[in-house]
């Protein structure tokens, strides 16, 4: 059984995997170790991986190699099953290199465009078996909280699917000009990298996924659970026999 630990922007998503199947998984706001041994339980995985956006995990690795023989922590000199072509690897985000190596298990030699729409929203490129890189936008939660905070007036709206577009009430209006903003994003980079790569393969993943991907038009595959496939893989790959 591996531990699959995602350390995000907002949240900690854990996971329990057993050959490649996630078994259980479980959203918490924080990584201390108590809460990640409480999602646990008995028997102990047999490794782990921890990848993290948000700080350095030093006090839950340690934890966790005090527990667990194979535990890795994902960064870019990580295995990947693709050549990193970044001039920054250093800030590159490790969940943007496992949604990609997510993509690549699902679609081996494909290339691909990832999309994940979380409190960010990131686009990445993987082709000719090296990513590529990609770009950085705001998501869905902090659109909507940005309209609110920056203006006097604007009443800070939450995601909800069902608004009319054009809008005739301003709640609607907000939610139209954030979603709909936002789709016709992702429509245009589809189209635009489709056109460049014949045989493209789009996947999106992330929180907001499941909205945005009733509404995209161009041809996409949604993965809910892609970082955290992702993640299996490059354990599988990163501690083959030996404690990292």
């Amino acid at each position: 059984m591996n531990l699959i630990i995602d350390i995000g922007n907002t949240t900690t998503k854990a996971a329990l995997t057993e050959d490649g199947i996630i078994v259980r998984k479980e959203r918490f706001p924080s990584a201390e170790p108590e809460v990640i041994a409480g999602f646990i339980g008995e028997p102990t995985p047999e490794a782990a991986i921890v990848s993290s956006v948000s700080h350095d995990p030093k006090v839950l690795l340690d934890f966790l190699r005090g527990r667990i023989n194979r535990v890795h922590h994902l960064t870019w000199r990580s295995k990947y099953p693709f050549v990193i072509d970044y001039d920054t690897p250093e800030t590159l985000g490790a969940d943007r290199l496992a949604a990609a190596a997510g993509a690549f298990l699902h679609h081996p030699g494909s290339d691909l465009l990832v999309i994940d729409a979380g409190s960010a929203v990131t686009i990445d490129l993987v082709s000719g078996g090296t990513y590529r890189g990609g770009s950085i936008s705001p998501g869905l939660a902090m659109r909507f909280r940005s309209l609110h905070e920056y203006t006097g007036r604007l009443p800070l709206v939450t995601l909800n699917d069902n608004f009319a577009f054009p809008a005739r009430t301003t709640e609607d209006a907000i939610t139209a000009g954030v979603v709909t903003g936002l789709v016709y994003e992702i429509n245009e980079y589809i189209r635009t990298f489709e056109e460049r790569h014949s045989k493209l393969v789009t996947v999106i993943t992330g929180g907001d996924s499941g909205v945005l991907a009733r509404h995209i038009e161009r041809r996409i595959l949604h993965y809910p659970d892609l970082v955290t496939e992702g993640l299996n893989y490059l354990l599988d790959t990163n501690v083959q026999n030996q404690k990292t």
